[in-house]
């Protein structure tokens, strides 16, 4: 690997890293719930999405994001492209806990995405899935997760904009706000 990436990728990964810090901080995710990653490596490395994929990038930002999806006990589901009409990666754990409907796919470079690949591979035993109601997303790249988040997603805003050439998206959920005028809110 060319010295320049190498380089590159180490800042990156140091980047990613403070990201989670600030993520995980203000998320409020508890136990068992679902983070959404939506991530074009393509736009990470400054190409047109879907046109530069690079398992290079991902496996600088799947570990670190599995470890401390391990450490909050949460689930992880990992959105694909529109070529596997944006299904998701999830652990069977995940599937048999929310009652997923799983779909047969298998996600590829060009057809899921290098992050797809990446979890496929990292995961215990992975399944695809249609469709999902998360808990919190992160999204790189403008993939689009919002069709994965429960309503009401809410931002967060952390001092990262950008994470290598892809803009960053942070949100959590909340449940809906209720009633009419005399509703009380906890």
């Amino acid at each position: 690997m060319d010295k320049n990436i190498a380089e590159k990728l180490q800042d990156m990964a140091k980047v990613w890293s403070g990201v989670l810090d600030a993520f995980f901080s203000k998320a409020e995710l508890r136990s068992r719930q679902i983070l959404i990653l939506g991530c074009s490596t393509s736009e990470v490395a400054g190409h047109q999405i879907g046109q530069g994929s690079s398992l290079e990038i991902a496996e600088v930002l799947l570990p670190p994001l599995l470890e401390r999806v391990h450490q909050h006990g949460i689930y992880l589901a990992v959105q694909g492209c529109e070529h596997i009409n944006r299904a998701l990666v999830v652990e069977g754990a995940c599937r048999e806990y929310y009652r997923l409907e799983e779909v047969t796919v298998l996600p590829a470079l060009h057809a899921g995405g290098a992050m797809t690949v990446k979890a496929w591979e990292e995961f215990s035993s992975p399944v695809m899935v249609e469709r999902i109601q998360g808990h919190a997303g992160i999204d790189i790249g403008d993939t689009f997760i919002g069709m994965h988040l429960r309503p009401v997603a809410i931002p967060i805003r952390i001092h990262v904009k950008e994470l290598g050439e892809a803009h960053l998206t942070l949100a959590r959920t909340r449940p809906r706000l209720i009633g009419g005028p005399r509703a009380a809110y906890a």
